[in-house]
């Protein structure tokens, strides 16, 4: 199996690392693994691509590449550019170091490396590591993910039917706030929604007075509604909530065909 990885956190960034652990074992001893990741962080900028100016990618080890543009930019650069000696089995973004459970999905570069991957045909995983009191000061931040996550993918893959249509599944995967052996196994969901917490902006201002603005986000420690993500999460669960980019609203459909 060949496996192409990517993140949004950067090529140094340590979830990469696990990630590459995930992928190795996915990809057995006659395998490859190919990493293409940002340059610099890309968090926050979803299925965004560099359309209107060339980026630099540079080789750093075997099959080790970074790329001067986002998480889709690495997908892209990696398929038709980077990977030689055949097809690309498998596209796993991550692992996100934070939750992109809930709204925090359609933010998420981790979200658009494996959107795209799922553009392209191949199928694609974003992983991401929930963090809260639990795990956030332990050795390992990501060993929920890193004890669980390959076994997690092989059952999925093993499940998924033929997927041959415009838009393919892609799967967001989100491990709980809490050490592996807390975790108590794996739920499908649905995205769910954290009510009553947005994401806002913080003034701050530089000694010249001029005034900046950073983007401050929302309690992540919410839950959503029974059945989606970040509740199953907060429960001590991993969600698997498969996932297609057609932003359609079919509910509205029907009602609408009266402006025909």
């Amino acid at each position: 199996m060949r496996i192409l990885i990517t993140n949004d956190d950067g090529i140094s960034a340590p979830g990469l690392k696990t990630l590459e652990g995930i992928a190795a074992t996915l990809a057995g001893p006659d395998g490859e693994v190919w990493t293409v990741a940002p340059a610099f962080e890309q968090s926050g900028v979803a299925h965004k691509i560099s359309y209107t100016h060339p980026m630099m990618v540079s080789k750093l080890g075997t099959r080790r590449f970074a790329a001067e543009g986002s998480p889709a930019d690495c997908v892209l650069a990696g398929l038709h550019d980077v990977v030689d000696g055949g097809p690309v089995d498998l596209i796993l973004s991550g692992v996100n170091k934070g939750n992109n459970s809930a709204e925090n999905a359609l933010y998420s570069g981790t979200l658009g490396g494996a959107m795209e991957g799922a553009l392209q045909g191949i199928p694609s995983f974003a992983l991401s590591q929930y963090l809260g009191p639990e795990n956030y000061q332990i050795d390992d931040p990501f060993e929920a993910a890193a004890e669980h996550g390959a076994a997690l993918i092989a059952s999925i893959l093993a499940a998924q039917p033929e997927d041959t249509g415009d838009y393919r599944l892609f799967y967001n995967v989100n491990f709980p706030p809490m050490p592996a052996h807390k975790v108590k196994g794996a739920r499908v969901t649905t995205q769910g929604f954290r009510r009553n917490t947005r994401f806002s902006t913080e003034p701050h201002y530089a000694p010249s007075g001029r005034k900046f603005l950073w983007i401050k986000g929302g309690d992540q420690q919410i839950p959503t509604l029974p059945g989606s993500d970040a509740h199953a999460n907060l429960e001590g669960y991993i969600s698997v909530t498969p996932m297609r980019a057609d932003l359609t609203a079919h509910d509205m459909l029907d009602r609408l065909r009266t402006i025909e």
